[in-house]
């Protein structure tokens, strides 16, 4: 781990992340040889005594993307029409077809640092993995606002695709 002027960047076996503070009044200090991280707030207001805890939360999620990933898993949701969802090549993307039996085809391209798989196990099932938490979740995000029911009850179509599964990434 390494601080300088409110950038921290974090290395472990699984690459290195950088985030930025610069917009928060804190203080950032490395102690016990980097290997504790010291967070200060001079005089805080409420607001700058909340975001202490939001800091550490980020650098926790660095941590933990470096070292073990983030795995989010997708579930398709179908009434009548199948979804059926083809990943483009390198795992980058995804084409999403015959969503409520519309011929449209709905494209999603990944953040960068993220990959999506199909899962094998489950059925009509999706998995996205990367390091950063930030881009793994907008990424899923982009999925399902894709898959967005329009013109409809919302509390009868409930056809999408949804986040069934987050967390860090299980060594099975």
């Amino acid at each position: 781990m390494k601080v300088s002027a409110k950038m921290i960047s974090v290395t472990g076996p699984r690459g290195t992340l950088t985030r930025n503070f610069k917009h928060l009044n804190l203080d950032f200090q490395l102690q016990e040889g980097g290997r504790k991280l010291k967070v200060d707030a001079w005089f805080g207001t409420r607001k700058t005594m909340a975001a202490i805890r939001t800091a550490i939360s980020h650098v926790q999620n660095l941590i933990t993307g470096v070292t073990k990933g983030f795995r989010y898993k997708m579930r398709f949701v179908y009434a009548h029409f199948p979804i059926n969802a083809s990943i483009t090549a390198a795992n980058k993307g995804i084409e999403i077809r015959n969503f409520l039996g519309e011929k449209k085809v709905r494209k999603v391209d990944m953040l960068d640092g993220v990959t999506i798989l199909r899962s094998e196990k489950v059925k009509d099932e999706i998995v996205l993995d990367g390091n950063d938490i930030e881009l793994v979740s907008r990424s899923a995000a982009l999925i399902n606002q894709k898959c967005h029911v329009k013109n409809k009850d919302i509390r009868k179509f409930l056809d999408g695709i949804y986040v069934s599964d987050k967390g860090a990434i299980k060594e099975e």
